[in-house]
């Protein structure tokens, strides 16, 4: 197993790391990585695809994640304007990472569930 040395790291490559890592953990990143990576959607599309989403969140998400590179956000100047997002080569890396974090966790779901049995058993 590759292990990251963190003490090796400059402070802007652990700042990367931590910024990618809020990505996967997030609640609607992976959703919307997942959601972008079949084809681009406006706005409205994502927030009917992600029920529960509030609109300022999904604007703050889409946001941090066309600064981070993940998605690209394109203008058509009609009117109104034609807003759509895309993901992007690199977004559809992380979006790869995160499938293979959730097939693991599938694989294993039996093995997380008897740890917190036991620790439950443990604890309570």
């Amino acid at each position: 197993m590759e292990v990251i040395d963190l003490d090796r790291l400059s402070p802007a490559e652990c700042e990367n790391i931590k910024r990618m890592l809020a990505h996967v953990g997030s609640k609607w990143a992976p959703m919307i990585l997942s959601t972008l990576s079949t084809s681009p959607h406006r706005f409205g599309e994502l927030k009917r695809a992600l029920p529960g989403i509030s609109q300022r969140i999904l604007t703050l998400t889409l946001r941090d994640m066309e600064r981070d590179g993940l998605i690209a956000r394109v203008v058509t100047p009609t009117m109104p304007p034609r807003v759509d997002y895309s993901i992007t080569d690199l977004g559809s890396e992380l979006a790869g990472t995160i499938a293979t974090l959730g097939r693991w966790s599938m694989a294993h779901a039996k093995r997380i569930e008897a740890a917190h049995a036991e620790f439950d058993g443990r604890s309570g």
